[in-house]
């Protein structure tokens, strides 16, 4: 699993790590019952915080995406199957504003806009 954080975005780290692990459960990078890296470990691994790490795997928990127990870590509890159509169109629709030379700002103001 590749997880990107960049510092230098307005988005908090642990939001960074969420949204990262949450694409690769969605996608299936990830798959039910693996096993993420210990949260002292990711952060080494990543040169964060252990509590930015640990308050990622809570919001992930708290979605149902994770299951954390003492002892055993954070395992992988589901993969949003009804999503993987939506990861399909969000990976095109990146491919596309590549192709288009459409910054990543740009994009994600154009999908905040139509959010809303």
């Amino acid at each position: 699993m590749l997880i990107r954080i960049d510092p230098t975005l307005s988005m908090p780290l642990f939001e960074q790590l969420a949204t990262s692990i949450r694409a690769s459960i969605i996608d299936g990078r990830l798959s039910v019952g693996e096993r993420l890296l210990p949260a002292r470990q990711l952060a080494e691994a990543l040169d964060i915080n252990v509590h930015t790490v640990l308050r990622a795997y809570q919001i992930l928990r708290e979605e149902g995406l994770l299951d954390m127990r003492p002892g055993r870590g954070a395992i992988v509890a589901g993969r949003i199957g009804q999503h993987a159509a939506l990861a399909g169109a969000i990976h095109d629709l990146v491919d596309e504003a590549k192709l288009r030379n459409i910054s990543e700002s740009a994009l994600l103001s154009l999908i905040r806009e139509a959010y809303k």
